[in-house]
């Protein structure tokens, strides 16, 4: 059976997406991630843009509330931005993480400047994901 892991950020929009799909891309074959926001809003285009870059497809992705997942339970339950570790209500799961990501919707610049800024936070959105949820991470090393 597949361990579920839950991701929450604020609005769903950019961290959590992408780390809701990039467990599954990498890991869907013992996990099944998921994501809401804390208040529900779009995804971001960029988000959507730099993950077709490497062959996930979130054009069909929406934004999703914490409310839609009140009372399932997770093996996983994972902050990914501190505005969502501190104003959160509290979600049960065997394991919290907290591991914060710059937030995608504060860049600035030309757009490709702000689509390199959201490169950085996928690449390192997906190296926190391979090495917390590889099979040979021990949990108190997370």
């Amino acid at each position: 059976m597949k361990q579920k892991a839950l991701f929450i950020c604020t609005h769903n929009s950019a961290r959590s997406q992408m780390a809701e799909s990039l467990l599954n891309s990498l890991h869907g074959d013992e996990y099944e991630g998921y994501s809401p926001g804390i208040k529900a809003t779009k995804v971001n285009p960029c988000v959507v843009k730099v993950m077709a870059e490497i062959g996930i497809d979130l054009s069909h992705q929406h934004s999703k509330s914490i409310e839609e997942f009140h009372g399932e339970i997770f093996d996983y339950v994972v902050t990914v931005c501190d505005h969502a570790k501190e104003t959160c209500p509290f979600f049960p799961g065997k394991t919290i993480l907290h591991k914060s990501f710059d937030n995608p919707s504060s860049f600035t610049g030309t757009e490709e400047e702000i689509l390199e800024q959201v490169r950085r936070v996928r690449d390192e959105i997906r190296n926190w994901i391979a090495n917390t949820f590889s099979e040979d991470t021990n949990s108190e090393e997370k």
